[in-house]
């Protein structure tokens, strides 16, 4: 296990390591982009884009369960980055040993609740009728992959903490091959295999999510010695417990603002009826597209800021925090004029109605002028999380949405305008992208300061 981060060119090395999770994020983008596309395929009994706005509703809690593993997976891969920088080999083991214990314990609770509450969650929502029965359908199959999902990303981020980009990338992309391949077997039916429809799509996804996670585990027992089923002493693992919540829980809380900022949004957006929940609910699956790129030098800032901050190298933080803002911003900003000019001519392969093919070019025409600023702002928590300041990331998450997001899409609403809702975002994104780099860089060059002045005494 090496401090892989903390050596070389920062420019050549970061762009290396985009490339290398490529592949990772393709992935990330095709799971949803592929249950978006079959599920699509399918109609209601009673409304045509029934499916699709089913889909639409199990978003928000899709996105706060997973919000919050993937807080779990950076309390673990965050303070082991930490130690590889700093050297320090046995605490990063017994941390990330502990930690995916933990992690696998709290997925299993989890499931339990969501089983349990899931009608009566969702009708709240305002899902009803046929896409309600739908709805349950799809959420009662996969919350069984709540330990699946848990793993695969504790797993997958350990990998990335590690330097072992390209094993991460591979699994990723293989997890989703798989979803792709199982996703209209099971949705539609082949051969001995029944179709099952919307829930078709569930049991793919914990399918493939079941490969990935397995075999990262392994790689991390038998390569890199991260994964240890050694018996580690009750004080001690109440211990890295504690790191690792201390990372986790406000990684989780501020993640958790986005589901619950698309709860919001999304019950507003239903008000406007089905069209527009299946309009909406296929463009912001599709947007996740021009992510691919940035979101894979996303995925090792994390971890080349941690290493680099247990070395104490301070500068080389900046320097990668600047080239990443820099590239976020480039390529987000040629791919909003892309989507922007081709919106009208894909909207028709992804929703059924006309209505609703309107509301989903109408919705990309506007919100992705804002990607950078997405993109920017998430980089910017990303800094402080791996600066040691998890709570100052949540607090940075919280102010995308509770300071512009939802109190913007409240006053489009209350104007009775879906329009209005996609400005309202627009504005928040761009808004919350300038203050979270002016924000990261001031934290950044504090640290450079005062490591300057102790040099000095």
């Amino acid at each position: 296990m090496a401090a892989v981060y903390t050596q070389g060119p920062i420019g050549r090395g970061m762009i290396k390591t985009a490339l290398a999770m490529i592949p990772a994020t393709l992935a990330l983008s095709g799971y949803n982009l592929v249950d978006a596309y079959f599920v699509g395929r399918l109609t209601g009994k009673t409304a045509l884009d029934a499916p699709m706005a089913a889909m639409g509703f199990t978003l928000p809690v899709v996105m706060l369960i997973g919000c919050m593993f993937h807080g779990l997976g950076i309390g673990v891969s965050a303070p082991t980055a930490q130690a590889l920088g700093g050297n320090k080999l046995e605490r990063a083991a017994k941390g990330s040993s502990s930690g995916v214990l933990l992690i696998l314990i709290i997925s299993i609770i989890t499931a339990v609740i969501g089983m349990s509450c899931v009608k009566n969650v969702f009708s709240s929502f305002g899902a009803h009728g046929e896409v309600l029965e739908l709805v349950i359908q799809y959420m009662d199959i996969w919350y069984f992959g709540c330990a699946t999902a848990s793993i695969a990303m504790a797993g997958h981020g350990l990998l990335i903490s590690v330097g072992d980009n390209r094993i991460a990338s591979t699994l990723m992309m293989c997890g989703m091959l798989i979803n792709a391949v199982l996703d209209p077997l099971f949705i539609f039916g082949w051969g001995f295999f029944p179709a099952m429809g919307i829930k078709g799509a569930a049991l793919a996804t914990i399918f493939a999510q079941a490969v990935g996670g397995s075999i990262s585990m392994y790689v991390l027992w038998k390569k890199h010695d991260l994964i240890r089923f050694r018996k580690i002493p009750l004080a001690e693992l109440r211990n890295y417990w504690s790191v690792t919540l201390r990372y986790a829980l406000p990684a989780s809380l501020g993640m958790l603002m986005m589901p619950i900022g698309m709860t919001v949004i999304t019950r507003l957006t239903a008000s406007f009826g089905t069209a527009a929940m299946a309009g909406c609910t296929a463009a912001g699956r599709l947007e996740t597209i021009a992510f691919v790129v940035p979101m894979s030098l996303g995925m090792t800032l994390t971890p080349f800021i941690a290493q680099n901050y247990g070395a104490r190298k301070y500068e080389r933080i900046k320097e990668g925090l600047v080239f990443a803002f820099r590239f976020a911003f480039v390529f987000l900003f040629g791919s909003a004029v892309i989507f922007a000019l081709a919106a009208r001519f894909i909207a028709p392969h992804f929703c059924n109605s006309a209505e609703a093919q309107d509301v989903m070019a109408k919705c990309i025409m506007i919100s992705v002028w804002g990607l950078a600023g997405v993109e920017i702002h998430r980089f910017s928590g990303f800094s402080y999380t791996g600066c040691g300041r998890p709570t100052a990331a949540a607090m940075l998450n919280g102010m995308r949405f509770l300071v512009f997001l939802i109190p913007f899409s409240l006053i489009a609403y209350w104007f009775r305008s879906l329009e209005g809702l996609f400005w309202a975002r627009l504005a928040a994104d761009v808004l919350s992208g300038v203050v979270g780099a002016l924000l990261a860089l001031k934290t950044v060059d504090d640290l450079i300061r005062r490591s300057k002045k102790n040099n000095l005494q």
